[in-house]
């Protein structure tokens, strides 16, 4: 498993089901719009205190962004 392509699919997923845009989730989490698309391109890893604000944001349960999905 590659946790930061299961994180950053994870969040692009959980963020396009919502209906946000990039800077949409960076405004409501309290980041900057380019690292969140580092994360969906999966060009950078995260600190654990983003990922609860990019959960927070998303108003998801902190766990989902990092379930695999079946192949």
């Amino acid at each position: 498993m590659d946790i930061v392509k299961v994180f950053g699919t994870n969040m692009k997923k959980f963020r396009t089901e919502k209906d946000l845009s990039q800077e949409e989730l960076a405004e409501k989490s309290g980041l900057h719009r380019t690292y969140i698309s580092a994360i969906e391109c999966f060009r950078r890893s995260i600190a654990l205190e983003n990922v609860q604000r990019i959960a927070d944001a998303l108003e998801i349960e902190t766990y989902k962004l990092f379930l695999e999905e079946n192949k």
